[in-house]
């Protein structure tokens, strides 16, 4: 193949056993949405599971339908509320939902009537991240609903959980500020009767350097596969999962003044060979890689040379002597000396998570598993 996003599994495992040791007795939700961050969501969570993970986290129904399909029957937590979604089908599949309105805890509650089964419900706190979930003036109402609909046989109230704004900015006053929010949250719902099987508001920052954060479970993404958002990066102990590589399509030598890929952006000082590889910001390489000595061959970093194309972009090997077919790695786990995805994020203005999710269908996910 003239390109793949080679997955090491061994590694997602590796993972999260090592944010398991480091949390317990609180438990692993290896969150594994959005295609397992681009990983793979089924191999993914597989992993996951047999290093250690009790929960399996997705956004959409759709994805934790999936999940079911492919026969992983672990406990499931969709963590955003969305109306359109087939909350009957979910409910009927034994996967949790969650609701931070007391418009979603109504739909769930009527989906689950359909279902003739209850649902299981993570009632979310919106405790300063201002985006899904109950504010504190919200909260009585969703939690009344939520004990109302329980009553009635309708759902089960199984959680309760948030969500960090900054937590992978150490000593940023917002964590404080909202772990006692959620603490307040908490005692309300089981003042009122709530008696959650799981209490939740860690994310991979938060479950690494947040310890009173870590409750009864922590929400690992990010972490399961050797990323975080954390400055620097994830911590040594945890591995990057994900190797992008492509081999050279074509080379070609230049002379000096010769213009390169659009605009002419780049132009060579010297005599050079050319290498082209066959991926571009259509496969999820970014644009503005342009000039950044990102890539890696014959034991050494290249530079981008002019713009990256929509399916394509050129590397400047100077005189060394590159011939087609030849590997080039983007991003792996920095073992060779090879830039990792976090390299990439600090280049590019961005984070990690940003690039492997961003990573196009056409760039095969392989992992040495039989496919």
């Amino acid at each position: 193949m003239h390109a793949e996003a080679f997955v090491d599994l061994d590694a997602i495992t590796g993972n999260v056993a090592a944010i398991r040791e480091r949390v317990t007795p609180g438990m692993v939700m290896a969150v594994v949405k959005a295609g397992g961050y681009g990983h793979g969501a089924i191999p993914a969570a597989r992993a996951a599971l047999r290093g250690g993970a009790s929960w399996l986290g997705v956004v959409h129904v759709k994805e934790a339908l999936e999940l079911r399909a492919a026969g992983i029957g672990a406990p499931l937590l969709c963590l955003m509320a969305i109306g359109a979604d087939d909350h009957a089908a979910a409910i009927t599949g034994g996967i949790d939902l969650a609701g931070g309105t007391t418009d979603m805890v109504a739909r769930i509650a009527a989906a689950a009537t359909r279902a003739g089964t209850p649902a299981r419900v993570h009632l979310k706190a919106d405790t300063g991240l201002s985006r899904g979930g109950a504010t504190a003036a919200e909260w009585p109402s969703v939690v009344d609903a939520a004990l109302h609909a329980q009553d009635r046989g309708q759902v089960k109230v199984a959680g309760l959980w948030s969500h960090f704004a900054a937590s992978d900015e150490p000593g940023n006053p917002s964590v404080s500020a909202q772990l006692i929010a959620f603490q307040e949250a908490v005692e309300h719902a089981e003042k009122a009767g709530v008696t959650p099987e799981v209490r939740h508001i860690a994310n991979t920052a938060a479950a690494i350097t947040v310890p009173r954060a870590r409750y009864d479970m922590v929400r690992v993404g990010g972490g399961i596969y050797g990323l975080s958002t954390l400055p620097g990066g994830a911590p040594g102990w945890l591995r990057p999962a994900m190797t992008l590589r492509a081999r050279l399509a074509q080379v070609k030598r230049v002379p000096a003044g010769t213009g390169v890929s659009y605009n002419h952006r780049y132009v060579t000082t010297a005599e050079a060979t050319l290498g082209l590889l066959p991926l571009g910001y259509a496969d999820g390489v970014p644009r503005g890689a342009r000039g950044h000595a990102l890539v890696f061959a014959r034991g050494r970093r290249w530079p981008i040379a002019g713009t990256v194309c929509m399916d394509q972009f050129v590397i400047d090997f100077g005189d060394e002597p590159v011939a087609a077919g030849e590997e080039v790695v983007l991003w792996g786990p920095g073992d060779h000396g090879e830039a990792t995805a976090q390299e990439w994020a600090e280049a590019l203005g961005t984070i990690s998570y940003d690039l492997v999710c961003g990573l196009g269908a056409r760039v095969p996910r392989t992992n040495g598993e039989a496919q």
